[in-house]
This record gives structure tokens, C-alpha cells and sequence, in this order.
């Protein structure tokens, strides 16, 4: 059975693997550190020049056949235009299983969450409270992983492989900003409030503002790899996308609304969030192979001050999310509590520290929810969500009843 805390991927070849070191605050805003990042740089004129300087020094090495051993994650010198012989095999294989898991939000019938949502009695308003919450997190926050990928990733991977995973992921955040729509559509709800949450809402304001530095430093059309401050700059992003974001963000949210589907509430929306849910799972452990790999190539970049660095960044990003726990939680609700997810933010993050080379960050944490451990079985679920799917498949392979 696959579970989400295992590695949701085939492993590299262990020659390649490094080895192991082994409250409702509302507020006046300005415009926000998004708003402001990306149209910095949809309106700066230097990144067309620089973008196409780079497709030209592309094809400028592409005179000669491409060697598998020339290959890197970064600062490669092969034809990225090229996708085989492949090198990063593992990547290919990654990116052959995210497009058998195919799926469209319209696919899920939602007239059950609708009635609910509809019924003055149907649902407390501390359940209503966390489901705008997580869609007013959720609505953006895939959105600002795209950018994040097509904007400042992609341009830095030199593994035509690698780029090819980013690309289907780039996708599969755009198939989950518009499930999180097709939500708040079909609920009805107040748009303007959802949407805007990021910019109002303090506890999804703070982890928003947590990430865009990250962001920033990598699709700046100046950044360029090559130096040891901006390789490790790069897999300082890397980590906080696939680690903390991907990798610890999205959990609160994915556990409050799996445990209303638990409860026979709001099963179009779970069963939406349990899809999402596997594709992050799978993005997260790219993400994690992607810099292990690059830590293998690029071991210099692994320094005792680096790794310092990394684990303040995995403690503040606890620290955020059960924050944004309580903040959705103000009481208790669906048999949780927002103390619950501390102990549960700790044990992702000590798996998350640990699949990347460093020691756990919270010794002797265990799961509070055991349960969120088969979500990604989707078979398991069938009859409880009363699905048509059997399996999580693409067009082709879908089995009915």
C-alpha cells in the first residue's frame, strides 16, 4: 500500500544518492509581496533579453552529440533541448507516473457539498471557518508554485529530464488552482473574500510573505548559477518549495478537510483534496531527489553553515503553520484541535530534514493522525467518498463500475 510519508517515486540508482549526514486578523494592505514579485517581473524588459540570450547559448552547445556523463542538475554544458540518453532516469520514470495520475476537477461531482453548504444546519461555523480557510490559502498558493517553477526553476535545471517533471508539475498547479476554484464556485462563495485572503488574512499573509524571498532571489533576471552563494541560493529555494512549502504548508489543510470527507461532509471537496494531495506527495519527493542530487554533484555546497541555515528555516516554517492551525482552529472541531498538529508538523518535518541529509529537528515525534497514512491509497477510499473511479488514472485507464 502507498502511503504518503513513503518515498512516492523510484529511487536513484544509490551510487547517485548523497550519502545520509549523516486569528481571523484582518488588515489594510498595500499590495502584496506576490502581487509585487511577479509583476516585477512580467514588466521588466531585461528578462525577454535574458531569456533568449539563454536559449541562444542553448543552441550554440548543441554542435556536438550529447555525452551521459557531461550531464548535470545544474550548470550542465549539454543540449537541454535534447531529452535522451537519459542520466537521471529516476526523473523520467517520476514524470511517466505523474501523467498516469490524471485528473480534472469537473470529474467529481460536488451536488452533495453544495446541499451541505446550502443547509443553515448542515455544517457548524467552525467547519465553515476552515474550509474558507483552506481555499483562501489554497487559491493562490498553487499559483504561486507555477510561478515559482516557470519563472525561476525551470530556467536553472540544465536535466532536460528534471525540466520535463517541472513541466508536468507546472500543470498539475494549475489543475489544482482551478479544482480550488471549481470549489468556491460551486459553494457560491464570496470570491473576493476567498481570493483575497492571502492578502488579508494574517496567518496565510505570514506564510505567504515566508516564501516570496525565495521566490524572488530565483527569478530575478539577473540571477545566474554558477557561483557557490547562488548554487546555494538556488538549493536554499529548492528545499523551501519542496520541503516546507509542498512539503509541510499544505498538511494542516489537508488533514482538516480529509477529516470532514471521514465524516461523510464535503466528499467532493476530499475527494478533490485527497487528488491533490497524491500529486504533491509525488512533487515533494521530485523535489527532494532533485536536491540530493544536486547536493551529490555539488557537495560544496552542503557546508555546516548552509545546513544551519536550512534547519532555522524548517523550525520557522513549523512555527508558521500551527500558527495557521490555530488560526483555523480556534476550537475544536472534526475531533481535532489545533494542539494536535504540533506534534504532527514536527513529525513531517523530521521526515522531511531527514530525506535531505540532515538530523531530525524533533527527536521521538510520532503521527497523530495515522489515518492520513492510507489517503493516498485511493482504492482504499472508493466507498467511502462513493466515487464512480476505481482508480486514480488517466482518460485511458479509467476503470468503471
Amino acid at each position: 500500500m502507498l502511503v504518503w510519508e513513503d518515498d512516492v517515486r523510484t529511487p536513484p540508482n544509490p551510487a547517485q544518492r548523497p550519502a545520509p549526514e549523516a486569528e481571523l486578523g484582518l488588515r489594510t494592505v498595500t499590495p502584496s509581496p506576490l502581487q509585487t514579485a511577479t509583476a516585477a517581473v512580467a514588466s521588466t524588459p531585461s528578462s525577454a533579453s535574458a531569456d533568449a540570450s539563454a536559449a541562444s547559448s542553448v543552441f550554440a552547445k548543441s554542435t556536438r552529440r550529447v555525452n551521459v556523463a557531461d550531464k548535470r542538475i545544474i550548470n550542465g554544458q549539454t543540449d537541454v533541448n535534447q531529452l535522451v540518453p537519459f542520466k537521471y532516469k529516476w526523473a523520467w520514470e517520476k514524470y511517466l507516473a505523474t501523467c498516469a495520475n490524471h485528473w480534472m476537477p469537473q470529474e467529481v461531482n460536488m451536488s452533495r457539498d453544495i446541499a451541505l453548504w446550502k443547509d443553515p444546519n448542515g455544517l457548524s461555523e467552525d467547519e465553515r471557518r476552515i474550509i474558507k480557510r483552506n481555499l483562501g490559502f489554497f487559491v493562490t498558493a498553487d499559483s504561486l508554485a507555477a510561478n515559482n517553477i516557470v519563472l525561476g526553476t525551470y530556467r536553472h535545471i540544465t536535466a532536460p529530464e528534471c525540466r520535463q517533471f517541472l513541466l508536468r508539475q507546472a500543470f498539475e498547479e494549475a489543475i489544482h488552482t482551478h479544482a480550488y476554484q471549481y470549489i468556491v464556485e460551486s459553494l457560491g462563495l464570496d470570491e473576493s473574500e476567498i481570493f483575497n485572503a492571502y492578502n488579508e488574512v494574517q496567518s496565510i499573509r505570514d506564510k505567504d510573505e515566508f516564501l516570496i524571498p525565495f521566490i524572488d532571489a530565483i527569478m530575478n533576471p539577473g540571477f545566474k548559477t554558477g557561483s557557490l552563494q547562488n548554487d546555494q541560493t538556488l538549493l536554499k529555494s529548492l528545499i523551501v518549495f519542496a520541503c516546507l512549502m509542498e512539503g509541510l504548508f499544505f498538511y494542516v489543510g489537508f488533514t482538516q478537510i480529509l477529516a470532514m470527507g471521514r465524516q461523510n461532509k464535503m466528499t467532493g471537496a476530499a475527494e478533490q483534496y485527497q487528488y491533490i494531495l497524491r500529486d504533491e506527495s509525488m512533487h515533494c519527493n521530485f523535489g527532494i531527489d532533485l536536491i540530493n542530487q544536486i547536493k551529490l554533484e555539488n557537495p560544496q555546497l552542503w557546508t555546516t553553515e548552509f545546513k544551519a541555515e536550512i534547519r532555522a528555516l524548517f523550525e520557522k516554517a513549523v512555527d508558521l503553520e500551527y500558527r495557521y492551525a490555530e488560526d483555523t482552529m480556534p476550537r475544536g472541531v472534526l475531533g481535532l484541535n489545533a494542539s494536535m498538529f504540533k506534534g504532527y508538523l514536527r513529525y513531517i518535518a523530521n521526515r522531511r530534514a531527514t530525506q535531505i541529509g540532515l538530523d531530525a529537528l524533533f527527536p521521538n515525534e510520532e503521527n497523530p493522525f495515522p489515518w492520513m497514512s492510507e489517503m493516498i491509497d485511493l482504492k482504499k477510499e472508493r466507498n467511502f467518498f462513493e466515487t464512480r473511479v476505481i482508480e486514480y488514472q488517466s482518460g485511458g485507464a479509467l476503470s468503471w463500475d
